[in-house]
């Protein structure tokens, strides 16, 4: 069984800990529900200051509500739209450091203040995003940016390759 543990270090050294931790949890899993909500569990009892993260899948139209941890969340976000629907669009994750002051922001959780938002792709194919909120202003900085795209990319590794 996957046995946590306690992260320690600098920033960048907690990241690598994570992401190990992260590739333990899905090792030998293909199935991309099971590893998402896996993830965003490990992501939001890991690390301070977060009160929602997860995923949100792109069902060929929109984003569609994944798994994840927090509280309810907007189920479905039109390409181009709020901060995951632009990181979807634009393929560059979108790092908020003020929700109220991102153009067309969407307000799924009122105690959100800030939010890092990681574009999900396999190629030229749209999986959908990782997204991470919190209600602390200007939380995410360059190495939360670079540390989440990080296990992002090691949930996307997990994926078969028919996904």
């Amino acid at each position: 069984m996957f046995q946590a543990s306690a992260l320690s270090g600098d920033k960048a050294n907690q990241y690598s800990q994570l992401t190990d931790m992260a590739r333990a949890l899905m090792h030998g899993e293909r199935d991309r529900i099971a590893n998402a909500a896996n993830l965003s569990a490990l992501v939001f009892h890991n690390l301070p200051d977060l009160n929602w993260v997860g995923f949100y899948f792109y069902d060929g139209r929109e984003l569609v509500v994944g798994p994840f941890q927090g509280q309810p969340a907007c189920i479905r976000i039109a390409l181009g739209r709020g901060v995951c629907g632009t990181a979807a669009a634009t393929r560059e994750t979108q790092r908020i450091a003020d929700v109220d002051a991102f153009p067309g922001h969407i307000p799924c959780d009122s105690a959100s203040r800030s939010e890092l938002v990681v574009p999900l792709y396999r190629g030229d194919k749209l999986i959908g995003v990782f997204d991470l909120d919190s209600p602390i202003p200007d939380r995410f900085d360059a190495d939360d940016q670079q540390g989440l795209e990080a296990i992002a990319a090691a949930w996307l590794e997990t994926l078969e390759d028919a996904a």
